[in-house]
């Protein structure tokens, strides 16, 4: 009765505080909000797929030049409102470009060649943290700013050996540990839908810039949601792949070999169609194979469950209009799947940051070196400069400093609640079941909300720690104009039925507004 008790309590606080939280920002933000530039009809060809892009440039249909020219131009057309470019755009992508139209012009590339670069010509932007050969790898942190890569990261040598151009890098937060996208290189990266409302993080330039069409393919990590937040916050799709798959190697500053973490790279794209090819590039041929990703996946003979809340106390109750997208895809699946949809729990949900947590800690990084470029920092000096102004870093961070110096999880307990959680995920998806878990608690929220709502990302951040791919799905808009959706969940190695699942929730859905009007 206790305990009912106080979980009846916190969920009234949490709904005063939200509306408190709400009204203030509202107020600080003000009543109006900019969206997206409308788009040219002329530059339309920067709606299309990735692979409509590739087949056309490589047919001819279009040229290459003139792919990666309105990719540019778009960029430079949104950037100003969304702030999301960090490095870029290159104009040397255009040479680039010249290049494989005299290639496909005088016959140059063979069909083996091109079966080889599936994506030739097709632009590609990443997130600053993975690196790129030559360009800015500053991490967000100032004393960082003027530093090159000397090496591409692994996923970006795939995309450019899959013959895909990058066109630019885009904004992160410092060291890519918060839930928005802030730091004082180039500043506050602003939602395409609603300039007032956050992009999420870490991958918060890649999502806004996709969803404003600025680039057709997005390359992100995600630690605790870095790809699916910005993904479901700017109306886009993003995979969290199953952990291991993909090389992250320049991810980071990662090596690529680190023996436990919790680290992913994945795509981020506007079409759910886009992503199974984009994975076959990002795992390489025989990976691809043992994943079986050239098998067709009957989603009618795969089982369906839901979870409805994560019974989390610290996080804000999810929402209605993310209940009745949940209950569109329930309904939809309910149908054409023989055993139904079933709605489950399972033993840990309502404890996810307190494992993340623990497990972060466990990560072979230090967050305090990293954000120090190599020296160890304080957490109560750096508070104590932030307080009289002389800090290089964002109150973001100083946050999650702080984290280090408060009370730490009790390590037996949260191992053994992982272990739970896992094992009962792991028996009731077998080999053929799919999750349906909810994104988030609320839509975009307003600039600085998280620094209230600190743990309404832990929907994101369970399948991180039990190291399962999950897809993040659009699910149109709500009242307000902003993105809704949903996450897409399978066991370990069965990415392929969650972008399968993906695929059919776009083809009955057609999920994906974009924040823009065409003229």
């Amino acid at each position: 009765m206790a305990s009912h008790l106080l979980v009846r309590f916190f969920a009234v606080l949490h709904l005063v505080i939200d509306k408190l939280l709400y009204l203030c920002l509202k107020w600080y933000w003000g009543p109006s909000k900019q969206r997206c530039p409308t788009l040219q009809r002329k530059r339309i060809v920067v709606t299309y797929s990735a692979v409509e892009l590739a087949r056309m440039i490589r047919t001819r249909e279009v040229s290459c030049y003139d792919v990666v020219s309105a990719f540019i131009d778009r960029l430079n057309e949104v950037n100003p409102l969304v702030n999301a470019v960090l490095d870029g755009p290159f104009i040397e992508a255009l040479d680039e470009a010249r290049r494989v139209d005299e290639q496909l012009a005088q016959g140059a590339i063979g069909e083996t060649e091109l079966a080889a670069k599936p994506f030739l010509g097709v632009p590609f932007t990443t997130k600053e943290s993975t690196a790129v050969k030559d360009r800015l790898h500053t991490l967000g942190i100032v004393a960082r700013r003027g530093v090159k890569a000397n090496n591409d990261a692994e996923c970006v040598r795939l995309m450019k050996e899959a013959g895909a151009i990058i066109i630019a890098t885009t904004s992160i937060p410092e060291i890519n540990r918060w839930q928005e996208t802030r730091n004082n290189i180039i500043g506050q990266t602003n939602n395409p839908y609603d300039n007032r409302r956050t992009v999420g993080g870490s991958s918060g330039g890649e999502g806004a810039l996709l969803a404003a069409c600025g680039t057709p393919i997005g390359l992100g990590t995600d630690i605790g949601g870095s790809i699916r937040m910005p993904a479901f916050y700017c109306g886009v799709y993003g995979h969290k792949p199953t952990t291991g798959i993909i090389n992250t190697r320049g991810c980071s500053l990662r090596t690529g070999r680190e023996p436990s973490t919790m680290v992913v790279a994945g795509p981020m794209t506007r079409y759910a169609t886009d992503l199974l090819p984009l994975m076959k590039v990002l795992v390489g041929p025989e990976k691809s194979i043992s994943l079986r990703f050239d098998e067709p996946t009957d989603v009618r003979k795969l089982r369906y469950f839901y979870i409805s809340e994560s019974g989390d106390i610290k996080c804000s109750a999810v929402q209605p209009p993310l209940q009745i997208a949940m209950n569109r895809v329930v309904e939809h699946f309910s149908q054409i799947a023989p055993a139904g949809v079933k709605k489950v729990t399972l033993s840990g949900t309502e404890k996810t940051t307190n494992m993340w947590r623990y497990w972060m800690t466990q990560e072979p990084a230090n967050f305090g070196t990293l954000l120090g470029n190599g020296k160890p920092l304080s957490p109560l000096v750096e508070l104590a400069k932030k307080l009289t102004g002389r800090s290089e870093y964002t109150m973001a961070s100083i946050y999650s400093l702080m984290d280090s110096i408060l009370p730490q999880e009790k390590e037996d307990v949260i191992r053994e609640l992982t272990r739970r959680c896992d094992q009962e995920l792991t028996e009731l998806l077998g080999d053929d079941g799919v999750l349906f878990y909810h994104s988030t608690t609320h839509p975009a929220p307003y600039h600085y909300a998280a620094f209230v709502n600190v743990y309404n990302f832990s929907y994101w951040c369970l399948f991180n720690v039990l190291h399962v791919p999950a897809t993040q799905v659009p699910l149109g808009l709500d009242a307000d104009g902003l993105p809704v959706g949903i996450q897409v969940v399978a066991s370990r190695n069965r990415d392929r039925h969650c972008l399968a699942v993906a695929e059919e929730i776009e083809r009955v859905f057609n999920g994906r507004i974009p924040p823009f009007i065409v003229d």
